[in-house]
């Protein structure tokens, strides 16, 4: 079986979300699309799967809102399907972070394109922090990557606090698997003062896609939230060690 995957996400204000949920979830069974779509005042998450022809019909449907209209995707794959169901579900942040004032739509920090991340996070007076859980860190990294110490997204204002004021005037480059975190990890960071901030655009998953291995500084597997387990590089399956 070829099951085609898509991660995809886009912070965007969203007043009117609580509507879009039951067109996603008709549209989405009615192409035995599964997964999971996360829908917020501030915008839309989701990894969905599916067929590759009714996936690419989905995701044409979404691109097809005004609010989606230039929604990037990463894409992979899997043999089996990685998803028991499909839910669109009602939050309120697309990822938790519980700080409220942020607004990644309009301020994050400077996004550095996969190709151009090799040279910055080689640079010694960079601060190179992962923005993913102890866990994920643990299954791969990126060459001299912090691990802030977090079980939870929630945690990290906490570790700004703690471990970062020294850094101020640094620069700070941050990464996660698809980029959501690292976007409102850097949003936060410009809330709190810090100006030379750098995210990796698209994040793990699109450096993985597009970066051949003998080029590559990552080290390890990227963790997924589905049966996939880990991903390497080309996105093909790379299952964490037991």
């Amino acid at each position: 079986m070829n099951i085609a995957v898509s991660a995809f996400y886009k912070f965007v204000s969203l007043p009117h979300f609580t509507a879009l949920r039951p067109v996603l979830l008709d549209a989405a069974r009615q192409r035995s699309i599964r997964g999971t779509i996360l829908l917020a005042p501030e915008g839309i998450n989701g990894t969905i799967a599916g067929a590759p022809d009714d996936l690419a019909a989905m995701m044409d449907l979404i691109r097809s809102m005004p609010d989606f209209a230039n929604l990037d995707s990463k894409q992979s794959h899997a043999q089996d399907m990685p998803f028991k169901h499909m839910k669109v579900r009602l939050k309120k942040e697309i990822v938790t972070m519980g700080v409220a004032r942020l607004d990644p739509a309009r301020v994050v920090g400077t996004y550095v394109a996969p190709q151009e991340w090799n040279a910055l996070i080689s640079d010694p007076e960079v601060l190179v922090i992962d923005t993913r859980n102890s866990f994920e860190f643990a299954a791969g990294t990126f060459r001299n990557a912090v691990d802030p110490g977090t079980r939870s997204f929630g945690e990290f204002p906490a570790y700004v606090a703690r471990e970062l004021p020294e850094y101020r005037n640094r620069k700070i480059a941050m990464f996660c698997t698809g980029g959501i975190r690292c976007e409102k990890a850097t949003s936060y960071l410009r809330d709190q003062g810090f100006e030379n901030v750098f995210h990796l655009k698209g994040g793990i998953l699109k450096y993985l896609e597009v970066i051949p291995p003998n080029q590559s500084l990552w080290q390890g597997s990227c963790f997924v939230f589905d049966e996939r387990e880990g991903l390497g590089h080309g996105l093909d399956i790379n299952r964490p060690a037991d």
